[in-house]
């Protein structure tokens, strides 16, 4: 058996809040269940189906109590926890530009935008309170 798709990516903060409001208020995720660890964070969902354990899983790093963290993932300093490191980007296939546009403009979130026309995709790239790129590829049908 090989793999099928990609299950989720993680990112580790300092910051949970910052990084709940991006995803949650500007991207549209919704917080759901997450087993309950010996560290702090929180499973970010697309849509109301939890049944493949969430899209984000958002580490957090308790500097009170850093044991758990480390036993389950090990450890990682601190100054690695900005960008997207050797990952570029993560993209997500997505609707309603006109939409989202305003919440980023709402929000103060800045963006880049760019059209691949031999693809018929209209690109936007944000990035979330820690540094990683998101990349959401829209219809270039869609109207802007």
């Amino acid at each position: 058996m090989g793999i099928s798709k990609l299950a989720h990516y993680s990112i580790r903060t300092q910051d949970i809040a910052a990084t709940e409001r991006f995803y949650t208020q500007a991207l549209g995720f919704r917080v759901g269940y997450r087993p309950p660890f010996d560290f702090p964070g929180l499973w970010l969902y697309l849509g109301d189906d939890e049944a493949e354990y969430g899209t984000v899983h958002v580490i957090g790093i308790d500097p009170n109590n850093p044991e758990g963290l480390k036993a389950y993932l090990g450890d990682r300093g601190l100054d690695g926890l900005s960008g997207s490191g050797a990952v570029d980007h993560i993209a997500f296939q997505a609707t309603g530009w006109v939409g989202l546009r305003g919440r980023l403009q709402q929000l103060g979130i800045a963006c880049r935008e760019r059209e691949v026309p031999s693809l018929g995709l209209y690109q936007v790239f944000v990035e979330d309170p820690s540094g990683v790129t998101i990349e959401l590829n829209y219809p270039a049908s869609e109207p802007r």
